[in-house]
């Protein structure tokens, strides 16, 4: 491993783009310094922590969206929304691709179509861009957050012209910054970006566990024992090790090539793996399914405030409403039964969008290739079908185990989320898959140019003595 990172900073050419994405980073963290015009920033961290400990709908809105956000809602700067309107967009433009047509048609053009698809999706970035800012910045003014000079009709009408173009341009500026590390750096710029984001909160983590350590074995009111401190570590490694290997599981289908001959001589015949991976969704059936329960949440805590305003407090109003609200917060029964069934049906929903079993046959068929025993065309199409439909399962169950991890642990260990969070649920499924990517990338660097890689394995250069084979009979 050391080895292998030392061998990095050999190629001038992988440095350089290593130390450009390392740039790009920095300027991305600090964006995070620089605040809103407007916003009184010492109010806005004691609403955060105030509706971060009532555990509201709000509260856990904050949370949640600062996971993508790459910061922390207690502070509003112009970075605020992070890279999150870019990823939604081109989730959006993903999921039109299957059911418009013209999208389909560019889709099949390659390398022209694809750009004709990123422009609208930057597009589409400025509008997201507009809707999230003006939504951010109604919560700030409902919340009495702004500075008492801006007030005023005129100071409001800076406010939120101020507001929206700063966060827009801030969210503009990610992406490009996302885009200069695709071009000049080590690559996946967004992914990147937003990975960088979530560990960066890594440190307030780690901060919290050692104020609230005590020595004692057993944990206090308030405290975390050795015990707990022992079990938040091994959770995490077994956590990470689960994660990876759900990332790379993979069901290899056996591929036949058919043979060509040409003259005397016989080309293809040679036999192959069609790689299916397990987890084919990847985090979209966690993100989904955490973006709408967030919705029930808040509505039954609506209901229940406003049901305890009633004369009649004993009435069959308030005791339905109170139930609701109690039983559909993070870590209660009701709430993970449904978080894991809304995961199974987000699993097979992305899954059905994003693979097509018929024009996987298609092209197997059109490159000569075929699998043992079947026939190419409709049959070989079935039998994909079939065998992404018994990977779905298995895969929707590891991400619900891995998603009502860190709600369980909140709950019944009593920690905030910003911490139970870091032991699975969908942060932790990006840093691990961005995380593999990386070094993926690194190595077919370090390989391409003979150098020994991170798994250790020594690479022979072709055009050394002893790698060549004798031309003899």
């Amino acid at each position: 491993m050391l080895q292998a990172i030392i061998n990095i900073f050999k190629i001038p050419e992988l440095r350089n783009r290593v130390f450009f994405t390392c740039t790009m980073i920095a300027i991305y963290r600090i964006g995070f310094w620089i605040p809103l015009a407007g916003v009184n920033q010492q109010q806005m961290v004691e609403a955060a922590a105030k509706a971060t400990e009532d555990a509201s709908g709000w509260g856990k809105f904050l949370d949640y969206a600062s996971i993508f956000s790459g910061g922390s809602f207690s502070q509003s700067t112009i970075f605020g929304l992070g890279i999150m309107p870019y990823i939604t967009a081109s989730i959006i433009f993903q999921l039109l691709q299957s059911v418009m047509p013209k999208l389909q048609e560019l889709k099949k053009e390659g390398a022209a179509g694809q750009a004709k698809i990123t422009e609208w999706t930057r597009y589409a970035t400025v509008a997201m861009c507009f809707i999230q800012a003006m939504m951010w910045l109604k919560f700030i003014a409902a919340q009495g957050l702004i500075r008492p000079e801006f007030l005023n009709p005129g100071g409001l009408l800076v406010f939120y012209l101020a507001g929206v173009t700063a966060l827009t341009a801030g969210s503009v500026f990610l992406m490009w910054l996302g885009e200069q590390i695709d071009k000049y750096g080590i690559g996946n710029g967004v992914s990147l970006i937003l990975t960088a984001g979530i560990v960066a909160r890594m440190p307030q983590a780690i901060t919290w566990v050692w104020d609230n350590f005590s020595t004692s074995q057993q944990s206090t009111s308030g405290q975390t024992g050795i015990l707990g401190v022992g079990f938040l570590v091994g959770a995490f490694v077994f956590v990470v090790a689960g994660a990876i290997l759900i990332t790379v599981a993979q069901r290899r289908i056996p591929i036949q090539q058919a043979k060509h001959t040409r003259g005397r001589k016989t080309y293809g015949g040679g036999r192959h793996y069609l790689p299916l991976r397990v987890n084919h969704a990847g985090v979209m059936p966690i993100i989904f399914a955490s973006s709408l329960l967030i919705f029930p949440s808040a509505f039954f805590g609506y209901l229940q405030s406003a049901a305890s305003a009633s004369p009649d407090p004993s009435s069959w109003w308030v005791a339905t409403t109170t139930f609701l609200n109690a039983n559909f917060q993070m870590g209660e029964y009701p709430y993970i039964v449904l978080e894991i069934i809304l995961i199974y049906f987000f699993s097979y929903f992305w899954t059905t969008i994003v693979f097509s079993p018929e024009d996987m046959a298609r092209q197997l068929r059109d490159n000569g290739s075929f699998i043992p025993g079947l026939r190419p065309g409709p049959r070989t199409a079935e039998y994909l079908e079939t065998v992404v439909e018994r990977i779905t399962y298995v895969g929707a169950g590891f991400l619900a185990v891995i998603a009502v991890i860190p709600s369980i642990v909140s709950k019944e260990m009593q920690i905030p989320f910003f911490v139970s969070s870091f032991l699975g649920g969908t942060g932790l499924l990006i840093v691990v898959s961005v995380g593999l990517d990386l070094i993926q990338r690194i190595e077919a660097n370090l390989l391409m140019r003979n150098y020994k890689g991170f798994h250790d394995s020594p690479v022979r250069s072709r055009t050394s003595g002893s790698s060549r084979r004798p031309t003899g009979a």
